[in-house]
């Protein structure tokens, strides 16, 4: 079979860029052989096309090889070229082509901020950490993920725990080190609208994975306290996180309650929240008792504000 070329003539227009990753531009040669994709591509590179757009041809035919990568992938559907499709190859021969395959790919990303989908990139993560690849290619994916957090989908985050030594369903301390290498970004990369999209994120992700009995303490306690106080609009997200640890353990002491409850602002909670605070029995009396000063507290102040406003002559009345 004739591999596919690319003359030193060829010059990519925009026009031509914006189907990159929609067109077949490397034949089946390509595709199932890895060293010959990998030189193709930098071909490519080397006529000077967007990184967002090698980005999008490596996401492209990644998921030819692991339909896993593909967002909308579901079994039984058409597996493509895959190479990891039925082999007579034993289990550990195909685990190890898989962790070579993930790491070729990390090797390869663009080295530019939002190169690749932020997404995808922890469907990477989610299958190098399962085949076990070295290290420094999960620290660079991991890296890669923080630079764009706020782009992250809940679905995508809900990566499974592959360590023995981890009780947990979900991988709590991967989101643990995520949000706070994403915190420790410099202010210029960080932006505060991004800061409150991981908050929110933050704060989904540990009402699923509170309904875990094994997930401990001191793990939501440290996920919840990555982000800074300022992050959170609203407190009402971390709330419904807590209850519903409260609910999953009900072993939890008086103590570990109050220390829960300490991560809650009363008065960033909704009126709404409020009331179900007021009558929650999960909650510690004296939590209840801030949630109903704070309430008491906001209520009289739009009183206040109401009766002055009620009671201004306007200057313009009469002229």
């Amino acid at each position: 079979m004739k591999k596919a070329s690319f003359p030193e003539s060829i010059l990519f227009s925009e026009s031509m860029t914006s189907h990159l990753a929609a067109e077949c531009w490397f034949d089946d040669a390509c595709i199932l052989d890895m060293d010959y994709f990998v030189k193709t591509l930098a071909g490519i590179k080397a006529k000077g096309v967007r990184p967002d757009l090698i980005g999008s041809i490596i996401a492209h035919y990644a998921s030819k090889w692991l339909p896993d990568l593909s967002g909308d992938h579901h079994p039984g559907t058409d597996r493509g070229l895959t190479i990891f499709a039925e082999s007579p190859e034993s289990v550990t021969t195909l685990w190890m082509k898989k962790r070579f395959f993930v790491e070729t790919l990390v090797g390869i990303l663009p080295p530019e901020k939002d190169s690749v989908p932020c997404n995808f990139l922890l469907r990477l993560l989610r299958i190098a950490n399962m085949v076990g690849v070295e290290p420094t290619y999960r620290a660079e994916l991991e890296k890669r993920i923080s630079w764009q957090l706020d782009q992250a989908s809940l679905e995508e985050l809900m990566i499974p725990s592959f360590s023995h030594t981890c009780g947990t369903l979900l991988d709590v301390e991967l989101i643990i080190r995520l949000v706070g290498m994403f915190v420790n970004l410099d202010e210029v990369a960080k932006s505060g609208a991004a800061l409150i999209k991981v908050a929110k994120l933050v704060d989904s992700y540990l009402a699923e994975a509170s309904v875990d009995s094994n997930l401990n303490l001191s793990e939501f306690v440290a996920l919840a306290g990555a982000l800074p106080s300022h992050a959170r609009a609203t407190d009402d997200g971390l709330y419904r996180a807590i209850d519903t640890y409260l609910k999953a353990h009900p072993g939890v002491t008086k103590q570990e309650r109050k220390v829960l409850f300490r991560l809650i602002d009363s008065r960033k909670l909704s009126h709404e929240a409020s009331l179900h605070a007021a009558q929650n029995e999960r909650l510690p009396v004296r939590a209840v008792v801030q949630v109903l000063f704070f309430e008491q507290t906001k209520h009289n102040r739009q009183m206040e504000w109401s009766g002055s406003f009620s009671g201004t002559r306007s200057p313009y009345i009469g002229l």
